[in-house]
């Protein structure tokens, strides 16, 4: 049995920051436990590597929700990272914070400390922006943050076209305003994917006091009265007991988080006492409030002559060129995350914020890229940003290799659906302006698109998210019977574990969801340092005998 100061449940978006912040000090020894491998396949370097992952399980849970009655009883797909660096390792790199009163909003609920100003400062710390560096923007950051080295020529149509619709082009949709459209800005170095393992993990696996071991499933977290100790983990068909002598840090994201908490005995009992499982701690709040949001594609067929991606003897030999590009300079069209536009819009003239969001791709989408088109295409995704419909994570199983009961409830709330009408009408209006004229061709899925119950139905035949779960873990104060952490993001009614992950948002944030994540870890990491440094009963383990670098990880170590 090894003891660790901290031990942190997760080598995702939040847990890599964890690790990486409080391993700082080489008084404290931490402890990573990640479910999945390693992050050294050139699928996860090579930014265009995102397509081969995202519809298969690659480094991915790749999970489904329940059958959905909002979607006409079919089940979503829910993609998730299953490597270090988590869903940031797989995910299209794209850079985007939300709106200012998101942040604002939390703070209004009660959680002290998470207003916008508040947090913008750990925004600014976390990046390293390439192009931006004003009062909204960080320099000398971990997180990488860059414009695309070989943008389409199709994103100035798609500019051009939300242009025609009312929709401004904004060089900065994380700066002062949100609203209006430009090409994304991604995470990434010098062409490569910069996911929070390779911003924060890689570079500091060499600390002596920092202890990863991959391929590590955490069964429970383990008590002592309402204190956590330590975590049991299953590695290789071996069970291992590991203990905190500060801390457990619970960063497996909005499924993985509320899944351990139940499997420890955290949550509404009835909940955990079907599974046999003892109860410790009675919060009903365990994997409720669960929000995603829900995203409808239009696709269109054109020409391979386009600059776009596609299945085609020119692409073939487009690519036969761009892959020694890539592996010899990092440059060049595998540099693509295919989402290469974004932007924010309204969906009535009286909104205050932007509540609907486009994502430009350069290729044709189809089922989360599970169905394949032997065509080139161009796509957008259509987001409602704050959906008002909440679900549910719960167990399946006591088996801790068993997936959770995923259960977003999409348009389970009657606001929601009239709100995507209007969205899916405006982004078929962008579309087929003449921004396109002579490169759109034949549209994948047609609708009259003056029939809203017709468009009603095409978004219930064909929608799914658009992978940003949080919400299952909510902050808010004690006041609040759902709240799960306080704004400390310690579990309310107990001592020594924390959940620091997107679980924790009390609402969505209005864009994706990744860079409030790593904002989210990077100011708790802070809040633990001062809360150690405050601390009076604090005992000094001796790192000499607490730490090793295990085999597994080796390999993400720099070359």
């Amino acid at each position: 049995m090894k003891d660790y100061d901290y031990i942190v449940v997760g080598g995702g978006s939040a847990g890599c920051v964890l690790a990486a912040r409080l391993s700082e000090d080489p008084e404290v020894t931490v402890c990573l436990l990640e479910a999945g491998g390693a992050d050294n396949s050139m699928l996860i370097r090579a930014p265009i590597g995102a397509v081969a992952m995202l519809p298969t399980k690659l480094n991915n849970w790749a999970f489904e929700t329940v059958p959905q009655p909002g979607l006409n009883g079919r089940k979503g797909y829910q993609p998730r990272g299953k490597i270090l660096g988590g869903s940031s390792s797989i995910n299209a790199m794209m850079y985007a914070r939300g709106h200012h009163a998101d942040y604002d909003h939390w703070a209004s609920l009660g959680n002290d400390g998470w207003g916008f100003q508040d947090c913008l400062p750990y925004f600014k710390k976390a990046e390293n922006n390439e192009t931006h560096d004003d009062a909204f923007h960080g320099q000398g950051g971990p997180l990488n943050v860059a414009d695309l080295q070989c943008p389409s020529s199709l994103v100035n149509h798609y500019l051009e076209a939300c242009e025609s619709i009312g929709i401004p082009a904004n060089p900065d949709i994380n700066g002062e305003e949100q609203f209006g459209a430009m090409a994304t800005q991604v995470t990434q170095k010098s062409g490569e994917r910069c996911s929070a393992a390779r911003a924060y993990l890689t570079p500091n696996l060499q600390r002596k006091n920092l202890t990863v071991v991959t391929q590590a499933t955490t069964q429970r977290v383990l008590f002592e009265g309402k204190r956590a100790v330590g975590v049991e983990y299953q590695k290789g068909g071996q069970a291992y007991v590991i203990q905190a002598a500060s801390e457990v840090l619970v960063s497996a994201g909005a499924f993985g988080s509320p899944q351990l908490l139940l499997l420890s005995g955290v949550g509404a009992e009835e909940n955990i006492a079907p599974f046999g499982i003892q109860a410790i701690h009675e919060l009903p709040g365990v994997g409720e409030n669960l929000q995603d949001h829900i995203d409808l594609v239009h696709s269109y067929k054109c020409a391979s002559k386009h600059d776009t991606f596609g299945v085609s003897a020119k692409m073939m030999a487009a690519m036969s060129k761009a892959l020694p590009q890539w592996l010899l300079k990092r440059t060049g069209k595998i540099t693509s995350n295919f989402a290469e536009g974004i932007g924010f819009f309204y969906s009535a003239p009286d909104l205050a914020i932007p509540d609907l969001q486009f994502v430009f791709v350069v290729a044709i989408v189809d089922d989360h890229a599970r169905k394949i088109h032997l065509q080139h295409g161009f796509s957008c995704h259509l987001t409602l940003l704050r959906p008002k419909s909440r679900g549910t994570v719960k167990l399946e199983s006591c088996n801790p290799l068993a997936p959770p009961r995923i259960d977003p409830q999409f348009f389970s709330h009657p606001d929601d659906m009239p709100v995507m009408i209007e969205g899916w009408k405006k982004q078929k209006q962008m579309l087929m302006s003449q921004a396109f004229d002579g490169i759109r061709g034949e549209e994948l899925y047609p609708v009259d698109e003056s029939d809203d119950t017709a468009i009603e139905q095409d978004i219930r035949h064909r929608a799914d998210t658009q992978y940003h779960p949080v919400g299952t873990c909510k902050m808010g104060p004690a006041t609040d019977p759902m709240a799960v952490v306080d704004s400390d993001l310690r579990v309310h009614g107990m001592e020594g574990i924390r959940v620091i992950d997107a679980s924790i948002m009390p609402t969505l944030v209005g864009a994706n969801t990744n860079a409030a994540t790593i904002m989210i870890a990077e100011k708790a990491a802070d809040k633990i340092k001062a809360a150690r440094v405050k601390a009076s009963n604090y005992s000094e383990v001796d790192s000499s005998q607490t730490h090793y670098i295990d085999a597994s990880c080796k390999v993400t170590e720099p070359e």
